[in-house]
């Protein structure tokens, strides 16, 4: 009986040849904090089997502030392609963020988001990205789903290399799980990209935008079990060699080498599991096997979870345990220990211990070392006394001080340091807008009147959720280990926190989550000094702040939470 999935009502079928994940574009419209690149339509238009081209519909003219249903903000908008647009916002009655998918009533797709979004509410499935809301009001249809903001895409962790054995496991085992649960359900995704697949900070594996962006897309399939597994197929071929399973670059990937066909993950790269790469050819569109391995194909999340099941389970790589120094044995202590064990039935004959000193020879070495002893307990104290004196004879105006603010824990003189010059700097984008990447030079030109400012904000002093934080990469004249950084700050108040971190490069390739952390302070006043907790050699370093204190207005913004930076300084 042919399958239909209910992610895709009233809209036109897949008649073309290749699979979806192919030409799936690499939109991210549901929320997760970290970069994202704004859609085209030349993007959509990659792929044409499966997606509808309706007549435009002019997208809702809206903006960052605007209120929908008096409670949903919307903060910054994600994404806007085809007539739709999907906005990060912030729940007022709940003080959350949300994700929230807007587009007109009159849209082609109107009635199919709706349909989707209430389907996969129904669900409830902890494993998805929940549906909050699904409401029509104002000649406006809109979606309101979960924000993850310490989830991390699929995409991003692809970006730093392939996938852990044990993790590459763990992600297609659940995302599986969780597919086969939803087509029991009569609900299919159709469009299962690295973008939709987040890792949360637990280590658990979430799916977004079930049945809602393919609805929103008009992506639809005759085969919606095949289409979802071959997807997740082509997510574990992806953790594995870190190549897309296709000839076409896609999602921050490579393809495959032209017209050379589907080569299993093994033969791409090495080291790569054998029994995960034979589960990935199964559930791609290869017949199940190679001309060396003949399993059936998996064409449905089910089959695909039994596949699983029937592995020998991968476990976690060991921790890493460094042995204690072997105990040094002593021989002076009384009692049993350290000596050899006795046998059974024999007895132990006990040591006999040393004659005291009592001869005339022994007393008289007992009174030398007595009188030894207070002669040098004398001669201590007389210098100690000396060097006393001169210490107080010294003229008043050699006397050394220091100053410390305070974010100062201990003497920075404890030992010498040397400054360490700052060749360039650019401003550190996670996630919506830039701050005021034109003015990141001010913060090293030598002039404490010139700074680098952040946006003002409603809520403080914690940015998030409207942002995870805002900060500066720096390039250091080489790679040098950094003892203590020194910030310059606009904006006393209650309360500013800085975060120093070691990354690789102007533009990171890792999130703030990936990088190693040099140190990190709270301050209440203008200026912040970060000690390094732990010594690590690096040319580049972002600076990051997460919390800012409340300001009054000046001339770029009202008041507010914000905060500016207007010297930095690093040693070493």
């Amino acid at each position: 009986m042919a399958e239909r999935s209910t992610a895709a009502v009233d809209v036109a079928d897949n008649s073309g040849d290749e699979p979806l994940t192919a030409k799936a574009d690499q939109s991210t419209s549901d929320g997760v904090a970290q970069d994202r690149e704004r859609e085209t339509d030349s993007q959509e238009a990659q792929g044409s089997g499966g997606i509808e081209s309706p007549e435009k519909a002019s997208p809702p003219e809206l903006h960052s502030g605007h209120k929908l249903a008096r409670r949903y903000r919307l903060e910054e908008c994600v994404t806007r392609l085809d007539g739709f647009s999907s906005w990060r916002a912030v729940d007022e009655k709940l003080r959350r963020a949300v994700g929230v998918h807007l587009l007109p009533a009159d849209h082609p797709r109107a009635r199919s988001v709706l349909a989707a979004a209430r389907s996969s509410a129904l669900l409830g499935d902890p494993r998805f990205v929940q549906v909050l809301d699904a409401v029509e009001e104002n000649d406006l249809v809109y979606v309101v789903h979960e924000w993850l903001p310490d989830a991390t895409e699929l995409t991003a962790l692809l970006a730093a290399g392939p996938l852990e054995v044990h993790d590459a496991y763990q992600m297609v085992s659940q995302v599986s799980q969780a597919m086969a649960a939803a087509h029991r359900e009569g609900l299919a995704h159709l469009r299962l990209t690295p973008g939709a697949v987040l890792r949360a900070s637990t280590g658990q594996w979430r799916i977004r935008g079930l049945a809602v962006n393919a609805a929103l897309r008009g992506i639809s399939s005759d085969t919606p079990q095949r289409t979802d597994t071959e997807a997740i197929g082509a997510l574990l071929y992806a953790a594995l060699t870190q190549r897309w399973p296709y000839e076409n670059d896609a999602y921050g990937l490579s393809g495959l080498p032209k017209g050379v066909g589907l080569i299993a993950p093994d033969q791409v790269r090495a080291g790569v599991h054998r029994g995960l790469s034979e589960l990935a050819m199964r559930a791609l569109a290869n017949d199940g096997a190679t001309a060396s391995r003949h399993e059936s194909p998996c064409t449905t999340p089910e089959e695909l979870v039994k596949a699983i099941s029937e592995m020998p389970r991968i476990r976690p790589p060991e921790p890493a345990f460094t042995a204690p120094p072997e105990y040094q044995r002593t021989t002076y202590q009384q009692g049993t220990y350290g000596r050899p064990a006795a046998r059974p039935g024999a007895t132990q004959p006990l040591p006999t211990p040393p004659p005291p000193l009592q001869s005339r020879t022994g007393k008289a070495l007992k009174w030398a070392v007595s009188a030894l002893l207070i002669a040098a307990l004398g001669l201590g104290s007389w210098q100690l006394a000396d060097a006393l004196m001169d210490r107080g004879d010294k003229p008043e105006d050699t006397k050394q001080t220091h100053t410390t603010d305070g974010n100062d824990k201990s003497d920075d003189n404890t030992k010498p340091t040397k400054p360490i010059a700052i060749q360039d700097a650019q401003e550190y984008v996670a996630s919506g807008e830039a701050q005021a990447p034109g003015d990141v030079d001010k913060t090293y030109d030598g002039n404490v009147g010139t700074y680098w400012r952040t946006k003002k904000y409603n809520s403080g002093p914690k940015l998030a959720p409207y942002k995870p934080g805002v900060g500066i990469v720096y390039k250091l004249s080489s790679a040098q280990e950094i003892s203590t950084a020194s910030i310059g700050l606009r904006y006393a108040g209650n309360h500013t926190t800085v975060h120093l971190y070691a990354t690789d490069s102007l533009t990171p390739s890792t999130p703030v989550s990936g990088m190693q952390e040099i140190g990190s302070v709270t301050t209440n006043g203008a200026k912040a000094t970060v000690r390094a907790t732990k010594s690590l050699r690096t040319q580049y370093v972002l600076l990051w702040i997460t919390d800012v204190p409340q300001a009054p207005a000046d001339g770029y913004s009202s008041a507010g939470y914000k905060q500016a930076i207007t010297d930095v300084k690093f040693t070493g």
